[in-house]
C-alpha cells in the first residue's frame, strides 16, 4: 500500500538475512539436503516449489549456504532438472 502524503510504497518488507553460513539449528548436512532435492525431484516437484517444502516441511532456511549451490546447479548436476 502506498504511503498517504509521498505517494511511494517504501523499503519496508522481509530481507533475507546478511550472514552466508547455515544456521547451527540445522538437523541436516549438505549430502542429506541434496538427498532431498533429488528426491522431490523425482516427485515432480519444480526448483521453487522444492526450496519452499525444504523451508516450510524440512526446517532448511536457505540450501545455498547449507550446500554451498542453489537448488537448480544441484538439479543440473544430477540431471532431474525439468523442462
Amino acid at each position: 500500500m502506498a504511503r498517504m502524503h509521498s505517494r511511494k510504497r517504501g523499503k519496508h518488507g522481509s530481507k533475507k538475512p546478511a550472514k552466508k553460513t547455515a544456521p547451527s539449528w540445522v538437523l541436516y548436512d549438505a549430502k542429506k539436503t541434496e538427498l532431498l532435492i533429488a528426491k522431490l525431484a523425482k516427485d515432480g516437484k519444480s526448483a521453487s516449489q522444492t526450496g519452499i517444502l525444504l523451508r516450510d516441511a524440512y526446517g532448511i532456511p536457505n540450501v545455498r549456504a547449507l550446500c554451498g549451490k542453489p537448488v537448480s546447479a544441484i538439479l543440473r548436476e544430477k540431471k532431474l532438472q525439468q523442462a
